[in-house]
């Protein structure tokens, strides 16, 4: 499917008056960016919350499966390890593109002025999740889309700090635009990932760096990018491994 940025905002309006009707004006729901993703790329119900081999995908055409995670892609393995073997499936994950936050104070329900995040989203905090399954991640049958979009975010202030905002809970997201749309489906689709100005051989401190990333970040990618074969060790500089781009055939 095509990404359509006219159909997007149809239906972030229809879900959004939907919630607001049943939960009251200015009154927010858990899992928007869910509902709202869930009906863009399926608008037929009868698609939706499908029971299949005792589990429920979010999305089921008769012809493949659509699982739409937000986070812990750990809860995602019992599902990969059944329903790949039946079906094509498709993993979308929702990622802020631009973000605006906002703090909810529990006792009183007030809202403080939205303040728009510095940082923008890429490609690279996909990784924390992908991680966890990356087992899964060059199976034929399994194609991971990565969704930006630009979004409000909504935090409870219940948070151990002073300010309690550190340690707070994250309440809702509410979608504002459609962005991009990445998909990665063959292991050779993860090297767009490698910086084309990085130096070879590289370690993980050198990989961060040109990406622009935290050096935890580069591992948990790095971590990826070797299982999947696209990059391969060669060795160490005292105890960092020392990568390559693999070789073409």
């Amino acid at each position: 499917m095509d990404m359509d940025e006219v159909r997007f905002e149809e239906v972030k309006k229809r879900i959004l008056e939907t919630k607001r009707e049943r939960s009251g004006i200015g009154t927010l729901s858990e899992k928007t960016v869910h509902a709202v993703l869930k009906n863009y790329y399926q608008p037929d119900e009868s698609c939706q919350e499908v029971k299949l081999e005792r589990m429920v995908a979010d999305i089921f055409t008769g012809k493949e499966i659509l699982e739409i995670q937000t986070r812990n892609f750990f809860s995602l393995k019992k599902k990969l390890s059944v329903f790949l073997s039946l079906y094509p499936v498709t993993i979308i994950y929702p990622l802020p593109a631009q973000k605006w936050l906002i703090w909810i104070d529990p006792e009183t329900g007030e809202f403080s002025e939205k303040r728009k995040s510095p940082k923008t989203g890429n490609l690279y905090d996909a990784f924390k999740e992908l991680g966890r399954i990356k087992e899964f991640l060059d199976h034929k049958n399994l194609t991971i889309k990565i969704v930006f979009l630009d979004m409000e975010e909504y935090r409870l202030l219940n948070g151990w700090s002073r300010d309690r905002k550190r340690g707070s809970h994250r309440y809702d997201r509410i979608p504002l635009k459609l962005v991009r749309e990445v998909e990665l489906t063959r292991p050779e689709d993860y090297l767009q990932l490698i910086p084309y100005e990085l130096e070879e051989p590289f370690d993980v401190k050198g990989f961060a760096k040109a990406a622009k990333i935290k050096q935890d970040r580069a591992s948990q990618v790095l971590s990826v990018l070797y299982y999947l074969g696209q990059v391969k060790r060669i060795g160490k500089r005292g105890n960092a491994y020392l990568y390559r781009v693999r070789d073409d055939d």
